[in-house]
């Protein structure tokens, strides 16, 4: 399997390996992105990286001058029509990599794996995030009130999409 999915001008997303697993552990926790993630565990990053990635791939976001990782997504659903983007963390902020490696993702999502719909949650209270998503032509759904529980505290969740023709139209 070809562990590179797609290439732009300064970034490359492709499949994680093993030697990635320690980068996407301290990535999930770093001050900076826990307060806006749910972290999974190093045995199930472990299991999808050791998998077929028919349901479930780690991808890496790296910069293709220097090969240095600089974000990484988790994709869900990829044996469904709607593919779920989960866990949009890229390191280096303020750079233009949030919006650069989303549109590579949206562009291997729609142009080459043809999926209907692409969709993400996101903390109600990311703003940078929303912001990101929003530019990128995602629209909200609507609001899952209270559905996780952090730190004692219930959280509500804002669901985003993008259907393949509102993709295609931009």
């Amino acid at each position: 399997m070809n562990k590179i999915l797609i290439e732009g001008e300064r970034l490359r997303l492709r499949r994680a390996e093993m030697k990635d697993l320690k980068y996407i552990f301290e990535l999930q926790y770093k001050p900076e992105n826990i307060k806006f993630i749910l972290p999974f565990s190093e045995n199930f990053h472990t299991a999808i990286i050791n998998s077929d990635n028919s349901e479930k791939m780690d991808v890496i976001v790296e910069e293709i001058a220097t090969g240095k990782s600089v974000g990484y997504f988790m994709l869900c659903g990829l044996d469904d029509i709607g593919i779920e983007w989960r866990h949009v963390i890229i390191d280096k902020k303020g750079v233009g990599y949030g919006k650069e490696s989303l549109k590579l993702l949206m562009k291997w999502s729609f142009e080459i794996k043809k999926f209907h719909r692409g969709w993400l949650d996101c903390k109600t209270y990311n703003e940078r995030a929303l912001h990101l998503y929003e530019s990128c032509g995602l629209k909200r759904e609507g609001i899952c009130r209270e559905c996780i529980l952090v730190n004692g505290v219930y959280e509500d969740l804002i669901v985003l999409s993008i259907l393949d023709r509102e993709y295609f139209s931009n």
